[in-house]
């Protein structure tokens, strides 16, 4: 008797579905048998397409990144400094709250309660937390360029401000703090940037 070909995957939806474990659960709390029932494959298919649990957490941030990365386009789009912000933050206290994803940030809720097994994980996130952080500064240097934000304005320092809002923003969503409480948070936020703006 032939054996059956294998079942195909594809592999995107898969990966959404993992982000999802990943997301609810944190990569210690995300087991192998619920990362495979939820891409509907096997262990065999899961080991030999990204070599462990690691290396699909890996492609799952990539996936989620690669999305990330198009909302970021957005955000530092805005024309000044506060509306990056405003942007940033309102965006945040939505998508971190809607009902259609897991509560909170994946790039925070990947790492946490990582156990010895797991050292890197939890530097694998700071980079893509840090890559944020890095591309908000670099819009803020331009913006004091311009003449936006105002002589004494620090761009590290707000960027490095914002970062640490958001990832606060993702632990209390993540905590069961509804829209509402995170949308305060943001605006309180939007206010420090704007009393550096030249328009303040």
């Amino acid at each position: 008797m032939a054996m059956g070909r294998p079942r195909e995957f594809d592999a995107g939806s898969a990966l959404d579905q993992a982000m999802e474990v990943f997301w609810r659960h944190g990569y210690e709390g995300a087991t192998i048998a619920q990362l495979t029932d939820a891409m509907g494959i096997n262990p065999p298919s899961l080991y030999a397409a990204f070599g462990n649990k690691e290396g699909l957490l890996k492609a799952a941030l990539d996936r989620y990144s690669a999305k990330r990365a198009a909302w970021m386009d957005e955000v530092l789009a805005a024309p000044s400094a506060r509306d990056v912000a405003e942007r940033m933050l309102m965006g945040i206290a939505d998508t971190q709250t809607d009902p259609a994803n897991p509560p909170g940030c994946l790039l925070v809720q990947g790492g946490l309660a990582c156990g010895t097994g797991s050292e890197n994980v939890p530097f694998e996130l700071a980079a893509r937390r840090a890559l944020t952080e890095d591309q908000v500064r670099e819009r803020f240097i331009r913006a004091k360029r311009e003449g936006d934000l105002k002589e004494t304005a620090d761009p590290v320092a707000l960027a490095r401000y914002l970062s640490a809002v958001s990832v606060g923003m993702g632990v209390m969503a993540s905590s069961g703090a509804d829209r509402e409480a995170l949308r305060q948070v943001a605006t309180v936020s939007v206010n420090a940037i704007e009393q550096q703006s030249t328009n303040s």
